[in-house]
């Protein structure tokens, strides 16, 4: 279900993520979710943003809920980021994965990340919860790789 222009984000994700950034900050990383902090390509200012990988034979992959994001921009100008879990942190490149290799990937998020899915369906970039749904939305939604560099 592509979408022309993102939904706002919520004024309780915007606490959520002030939470999870403030978590990480004193070393206490919490469930799957990592820091990632990435460029701006306007501003040229780091920006954070938690994320909730998943991973698949060893490789890490991270999935965007707000697929016309500034996050997603971001990510793409820059191509590469740093990846933080608790106090550690780990430069890495980010490669964008073409639409047509990232139904396994999503389709592993709900499995992996369950408390992560109802932000995809709250935005209407899948239809319902299940591992098929996010398959079926895959091209929609943004996944980038991450290569330790």
């Amino acid at each position: 279900m592509p979408q022309a222009t993102r939904p706002p984000v919520s004024p309780t994700l915007k606490v959520r993520n002030m939470i999870m950034e403030m978590f990480h900050g004193i070393g206490l990383p919490v469930g799957p979710v990592r820091l990632l902090k990435v460029k701006g390509r306007v501003s040229g200012k780091e920006h954070t943003n938690p994320v909730a990988p998943v991973q698949i034979d060893g490789t890490l992959y991270i999935l965007q809920a707000f697929p016309h994001s500034d996050w997603v921009k971001n990510v793409r100008a820059a191509g590469e980021g740093t990846l933080v879990r608790g106090r550690r942190a780990q430069h890495v490149r980010l490669v964008e994965v073409p639409p047509e290799e990232r139904g396994p990937i999503v389709r592993a998020f709900p499995g992996q990340v369950p408390m992560g899915v109802g932000i995809f369906v709250q935005n209407g970039v899948v239809e319902d919860k299940s591992p098929e749904s996010f398959e079926k939305a895959a091209p929609n939604i943004p996944v980038f790789r991450v290569i330790p560099a």
